[in-house]
C-alpha cells in the first residue's frame, strides 16, 4: 500500500520522490519503522524547534494585529491525520482575543437551506485576526460527498464555485492557506487502534471516522477530483506529509510562517515599577473561605 493515493503528484518525479518514503504497518508511535523510512523525529529538538517557532507565531500575530492584515488558515484531511494537533501548537502560544479555531459541526435544518458558503462566513476575520477552520467548506467535496449527504448535482456546483468564491476572498485582502495532511493507510489504522485502546481518546473515534476508513479509495478519487478544480493560483493547496506527527507539525508552522510577510513587532520587555502599599488593607480570616483541598503536598 503506498501514501494517500490522494496526494499531489503531479509528476512522476513527485511520485518517485515520495516514494522514498515507503510505508510499514505500524502499532504506535513508539513502533521501529522498516529500513529505508526515516526515523521519528527526536522529541528533544522537536520541542526545541517548535518553542522556536511559536516564538515566531506571536511574532507574526503582533504583526498582523498591527498592520490589519486578514488570514485564514484551513486544515483538511483524512481523519487521524493530524491536523487537531498542528492546529493546537499553532494557536497554543497565540492571544485568543485575535485568534480564532472554528470547527463547525452538522449544519442546522435552516442553514441546509441557505447558500453553501454562508454559515462559514460570519466566522471570516477582521482587520488584524487569525481565523484556523478545522475542516472547512471542503466538506461538501469529500465527507459528504463520499458518504452520499449531497447530490452530485451539488458536488458539481460546489467545484464549479468555489475557486471563484476563494478568487473573491483574495481580491478583498484576505490571504487564504489551505493544507492538506496526507497519511498512508497503515498509519491511520495505527492511529485508530492507539485511539481505540486509550480511554481519553476515544472520543475522536466516531462512527463517521470509522465508516470513512472501509471508503478509502472514494476519499481519495473525491480528493484527488477537489484538487484538480480548487487547487488555483490565488489560494493553492500545499500538502503536509503527516505520517510522522512531529515532522508535519514542524513543517507546517515553518510553511505557514514562511507565507506570511510579517516582521518583529514585539513590543520591548517592561520593567516594573516597585508595588504601591497597600495601606490599611487587611485580608479577611483564611477561616470564612473555602479552600481546594491540597491533594499534592
Amino acid at each position: 500500500m503506498g501514501k494517500d493515493k490522494g496526494g499531489s503528484r503531479t509528476s512522476e518525479k513527485k511520485g518517485k520522490q515520495a516514494d522514498r518514503y515507503e510505508p510499514s504497518p505500524i502499532l504506535d508511535d513508539f513502533a521501529i519503522h522498516s529500513e529505508g523510512r526515516p526515523p521519528k523525529l527526536d522529541r528533544g529538538f522537536y520541542e526545541k524547534e517548535l518553542a522556536r517557532l511559536q516564538v515566531e507565531l506571536v511574532k507574526m500575530q503582533y504583526w498582523i494585529k498591527a498592520v490589519g492584515y486578514r488570514l485564514i488558515v484551513l486544515f483538511e484531511g483524512r481523519d487521524a491525520a493530524g491536523k487537531g494537533g498542528t492546529i493546537k501548537r499553532i494557536v497554543e502560544p497565540l492571544n485568543p482575543r485575535g485568534c480564532n479555531v472554528v470547527a463547525l459541526g452538522t449544519p442546522s435544518d435552516t442553514q441546509k437551506t441557505q447558500w453553501y458558503f454562508q454559515r462559514y462566513v460570519p466566522h471570516f476575520p477582521s482587520a488584524g485576526e487569525i481565523v484556523v477552520f478545522d475542516r472547512s467548506w471542503y466538506n461538501r467535496a469529500g465527507v459528504e460527498r463520499v458518504m452520499e449527504f449531497c447530490t452530485p448535482e451539488e458536488v458539481q456546483e460546489f467545484l464549479q464555485s468555489c475557486p471563484a468564491f476563494e478568487r473573491m476572498l483574495v481580491c478583498s485582502g484576505i490571504t487564504l492557506i489551505k493544507y492538506w495532511f496526507s497519511v498512508s493507510d497503515e498509519e491511520q489504522e495505527a492511529r485508530f487502534r492507539s485511539r481505540i485502546e486509550d480511554p481519553t481518546r476515544r472520543w475522536k473515534l466516531s462512527p463517521m471516522d470509522l465508516e470513512s476508513r472501509d471508503r478509502w479509495v472514494e476519499f481519495s478519487r473525491a480528493k484527488d477530483d477537489m484538487f484538480a478544480h480548487t487547487n488555483i493560483p490565488e489560494a493553492p493547496w500545499y500538502t503536509v506529509e503527516a505520517d510522522d506527527k512531529r515532522r508535519a507539525r514542524l513543517n507546517c508552522i515553518r510553511h505557514l510562517l514562511s507565507k506570511v510577510p510579517y516582521e518583529d513587532m514585539t513590543p520591548p520587555a517592561i520593567k516594573l515599577r516597585p508595588r504601591r502599599s497597600g495601606g490599611d488593607y487587611r485580608r479577611p480570616p483564611l477561616n470564612e473561605q473555602f479552600f481546594v483541598p491540597n491533594a499534592y503536598p
